[in-house]
């Protein structure tokens, strides 16, 4: 028989209080992005905790993420690359990304975060331009939804054998089970999780936290 936990109220609080390990820092930040009207926009506690233990689990040094918003993935990654490591984050907003800034320094992992504002395709290119294909760690995916498939293929050139692409909303909130639903990043999320079913680039899991996440490690 199928089942997946649903985890509010008590059961909630049970979790918080005997897994989730937040800083003060990082707890700021959250609530400081709660405040905005995109507040739905930034990823949970656990979800940034789960990220970085996966980056040290793996070893990570290089990272990249495409969509940073207000920087707590990339607070959270960042710390877990260590002193010598460098996190490429790709976001179109100055404004959203000035909040993650402030934090980021007041962390002590500025240097070790390199921001360009733009289409992350172009900045995905730009990358590959380098000379960086096969040399990343892992790859963090959170943007424009109808852009997936493109950042994941990009993605996936970047990220070394053994190295992770984690994709969020994936679920997009039950939508994608919805076949009346035909909006376009619906449409999209949905074409990139039935290609991955069947990528055999990848080894492929699914993490039910936040609105889903997917976890693919090239092959």
């Amino acid at each position: 028989m199928k089942s997946w936990p649903k985890i509010e109220g008590a059961l909630s609080d049970y979790v918080d209080a005997n897994w989730l390990r937040e800083s003060a820092l990082k707890r700021r930040l959250r609530e400081e992005t709660g405040q905005m009207k995109q507040a739905g926009m930034q990823i949970s506690a656990h979800q940034g905790q789960q990220m970085a233990l996966l980056a040290r689990a793996v070893g990570a040094r290089r990272a990249v993420e495409v969509g940073t918003f207000t920087g707590y993935s990339a607070l959270s990654v960042a710390e877990a690359l260590g002193p010598d490591g460098k996190l490429w984050c790709c976001d179109v907003s100055e404004e959203w990304t000035a909040i993650g800034r402030r934090y980021w320094k007041e962390a002590g992992v500025e240097s070790r975060i390199e921001l360009t504002i733009g289409p992350a395709t172009k900045t995905l290119d730009w990358l590959l331009a380098q000379g960086l294909t096969g040399q990343l760690d892992m790859a963090f995916i959170d943007a424009n939804k109808s852009d997936y498939d493109a950042y994941y293929e990009r993605c996936l050139k970047l990220v070394r054998k053994g190295g992770l692409i984690l994709i969020d909303n994936v679920l997009w909130g039950g939508s994608v089970a919805d076949p009346s639903d035909t909006n376009e990043d619906t449409k999209a999320i949905r074409a990139l999780n039935a290609k991955l079913k069947t990528d055999e680039r990848v080894d492929l899991t699914l993490f039910a936290v936040g609105d889903g996440m997917t976890c693919a490690l090239k092959r």
